[in-house]
């Protein structure tokens, strides 16, 4: 142990030597997430290529977290140090990784001493051995730079706020790649969070292998896209969107994850969410021929498990083999959104209501997720399901993951059950995160990375003691409009390290400022990492608008207001020393408005370019124009074409109509508009028949535009002729009259059916040419 001796001595002398310094997580100190005591030293430690790692002799798990850090070392910077038994030798200024005890008992808890003389991380535990590893990783990654690295001298003393600090993952509507996966448990682990849940099964696929029912795959894990996507253009037949992990990649995944910090609970949705599994396998279903089409789509379905014998026994068969998968203490049930008008149109169903005792159809759901907790507690598990399993009457053991804001976490906590936070409202990655049309495409509502860091994940409605039931939050990744494994992740990062430092971060240490001022840090660590990750909110977001003396005014905001901008008018790229932007400039056209964010003395995102043109500020995508009214309300995207680039549209699925404010009509303009069309592939019910549709007059329908406010007077038609007929986008033109002064214009589509939905991508408004 005298490696242990050693290393307590040089945390000892360091803490001393430390003490006069203030707590601080300043520009020398940019871990995130924050630690929960930190105290700036003097000097550096000089990590190179000569630099080794301590490890006490026998110490396996040490050694392999050593490891890991010499991998992580290696992959970042270009270092990889050797990894060495026993104590360094006097005067060796060496990394040292010690058991030792803390000042919290948690097991994740750690010490870490960065000194001039050499690096000691002290933890009880092997999970604290790795987190403080990975705070010495992140010391040593501060920029993209490779080779040798100072890091600042700090006493640390470590340990999470909460228990639980997740990510869920949804690879039923879209499937990503084992590396992917990978990827993202890295940068996971590099942010010192701890579970990932998997939601593996949805109405769009089923992902996981299960031997004793191979039709869940063979049948369940793939569909046709909804649209022109599910189509090849050239021969017209069907695409089969598939894929699913065999239970060798998921026992790799688990095992992957566990080597770093992470805990895999898995998810198999019940009652409802089970179109996939019941086009395999109807027979556990409500209906005899479950619509395999129907996959295609989004929404909320109908389709429900008979609550029957012959269904426990599948579903029972189905979570012996996840848990044989699976050593996760949790399985997820999900338990969310099942619409029960199947179970009230059955009579069969009826009869079981009342024999059961049970009051009504939530009752009878309760019973049906009490029964399956009752199979897990026999596995020596633990139940987790969605808030809705609140309804009818929690399960005995259950534990609650609230999704619909925080009301279910406080409702079960206050009945003496462990929750989750997971409000939609703040935690959900498919919301935009600025509302730049360079966004990818999601849900229209904006949640900023500002918004993640400031949520409350210690809700005012607790008591100090039903708070101790609240094991953690996590951010939650559903799928629908991320079709892409970079697009998972540029929806994800960078609002995970957000989440990551609530989790972890005492609350009285977390502070917006110091954690804006550590994104460049931050932004470097997740290129090393590999993962992709949005740069749009950081980044100047131009506004063209037409100025006085045939100018243009070129407006310059970014999406979270960070840092300064900086841009040039020569065609150079922008420095820090380039052009501080201060109010709108007055540019002329032909010129390109180049422009980028500065953070201190660090470039945050791309540099933008925007040529400036009078044709450019007279135009609006539709994300600049204005939705009418909160329905579903999109940022779509295209289903044209198959490969490549697609457009992305801002549109109101349940009143599909786009509002351009102050438009001057004080001569006539000529109109011209950009157009698609989306297949409404949305489950909604019943709300389907609200979505007003206006009569066409032509066969394939018009662009209506009306003044003042969209009951007012219509004043252009302009047919659609083939621009209608898809896919991909068309053009049409029209002109509006002179109406005298500014008007607000609304836009919207003549049309017999939602299907398709035509929809804008952008309208251009200029001068119309008269003859002479």
């Amino acid at each position: 142990m005298a490696v242990l001796s050693a290393s307590v001595a040089a945390l000892t002398l360091a803490s001393a030597a430390f003490a006069a310094s203030p707590a601080t997580n300043g520009p020398d100190l940019t871990l995130t997430p924050a630690p929960a005591q930190a105290t700036m030293g003097q000097g550096t430690f000089a990590l190179t290529a000569r630099t080794r790692i301590f490890v006490a002799k026998g110490d396996v798990e040490a050694r392999v977290v050593a490891g890991q850090l010499s991998d992580m070392l290696l992959k970042a910077r270009g270092l990889k140090p050797a990894v060495v038994e026993g104590a360094p030798p006097a005067g060796e200024a060496a990394i040292v990784l010690a058991r030792g005890a803390t000042s919290s008992d948690k097991a994740e808890a750690y010490a870490l001493s960065v000194a001039p003389t050499g690096v000691t991380v002290t933890a009880a535990k092997r999970a604290g051995l790795f987190y403080g590893a990975v705070s010495v990783w992140q010391l040593a990654v501060q920029d993209a730079a490779k080779g040798p690295a100072q890091l600042p001298a700090v006493a640390i003393d470590d340990a999470p706020r909460f228990a639980w600090r997740g990510f869920m993952l949804d690879s039923a509507r879209h499937f990503q790649s084992v590396d992917t996966i990978k990827a993202i448990l890295d940068a996971m682990a590099a942010h010192k969070l701890n579970v990932l849940h998997w939601h593996l099964v949805d109405d769009q696929g089923w992902r996981l292998e299960i031997r004793k029912y191979p039709k869940l795959t063979s049948e369940g894990a793939w569909r046709v896209p909804a649209g022109a996507a599910g189509r090849d253009p050239k021969t017209g037949k069907p695409i089969r969107y598939q894929g699913f992990y065999t239970q060798d990649q998921v026992r790799d995944l688990v095992a992957y994850a566990a080597a770093r910090g992470i805990t895999i609970v898995p998810e198999i949705e019940m009652p409802g969410h089970a179109l996939a599994p019941l086009v395999a396998y109807p027979q556990f279903g409500m209906t005899k021929t479950p619509p395999r089409e129907s996959m295609g789509d989004w929404g909320v379905f109908p389709y429900l498990y008979k609550p029957s014998d012959e269904t426990f026994g599948f579903l029972n068969d189905v979570l012996d083999e996840v848990m044989d998968l699976f050593p996760s203490p949790y399985i997820h049930v999900g338990g969310d959104e099942a619409v029960k008008d199947q179970w009230k149109a059955s009579p069969e169903v009826q009869a079981q209501i009342q024999a059961l005792g049970v009051k009504d159809e939530h009752g009878l759901q309760s019973w049906f997720i009490q029964r399956a907790e009752k199979h897990i507690n026999a596995r020596g598990r633990r139940m987790i399901g969605w808030d809705e399993i609140l309804e009818g009457g929690l399960a005995p053991n259950a534990t609650v993951m609230s999704w619909r804001g925080v009301e279910g976490a406080v409702a079960a906590a206050s009945q003496g059950h462990d929750a989750v936070l997971a409000p939609d409202s703040t935690l959900y990655m498919d919301r935009r995160q600025s509302a730049s049309a360079d966004e990818p495409p999601g849900r229209i509502k904006i949640v900023s990375l500002k918004d993640v860091y400031d949520f409350d994940a210690a809700p005012a409605a607790l008591t100090e003691a039903q708070r101790a039931h609240i094991l953690g939050l996590q951010a939650t990744a559903f799928t629908e409009h991320m079709r892409t494994d970079e697009r998972l992740e540029t929806m994800t990062f960078p609002r995970l390290i957000a989440v990551a430092e609530n989790g972890w971060t005492p609350e009285a240490r977390r502070d917006w400022k110091s954690f804006s001022d550590r994104l460049p840090a931050e932004t470097a660590r997740l290129d090393v990492l590999g993962v992709a990750h949005d740069t749009v909110p950081y980044e100047p977001q131009a506004t063209l608008r037409p100025a006085d003396g045939g100018r243009v005014s070129v407006a310059l905001a970014s999406g979270l207001g960070l840092g300064e901008i900086r841009y040039t008018l020569d065609g150079k790229a922008p420095t820090k020393a380039s052009g501080l932007y201060e109010t709108a400039l007055a540019v002329a056209p032909g010129k390109t408005v180049r422009a980028r964010t500065f953070l201190g003395d660090d470039a945050l995102g791309r540099i933008r370019d925007y040529p400036v043109s009078l044709l450019a500020a007279n135009t609006r995508n539709s994300h600049q124009l204005e939705l009418c009214g909160d329905g579903i309300n999109l940022s779509l995207e295209d289903d044209a074409p198959l490969n490549g680039p697609r457009a992305v549209f801002a549109v109101n699925l349940m009143n599909a109509c786009w509002v351009w404010k102050g438009a001057d009509l004080s001569s006539p303009l000529t109109l011209t508009a950009r157009i698609g069309q989306v297949p409404f592939n949305f489950q909604i019910g019943a709300d389907k028949a609200k979505i007003p549709l206006r009569a066409p007059a032509t066969p394939e329908g018009e662009l209506e535009v009306r003044i003042d406010g969209c009951g007012g007077q219509r004043i252009a038609a302009i047919p659609l002729g083939a621009a209608a007929r898809g896919p991909g986008l068309a053009t049409v033109a029209g002109v509006l009259p002179k109406q005298g002064g500014v008007h607000d214009l609304c836009l919207t589509f003549t049309a017999r059916t939602v299907e398709p939905t035509l929809v804008l991508d952008q309208v251009t408004l200029t001068p119309t040419k008269t003859k002479t």
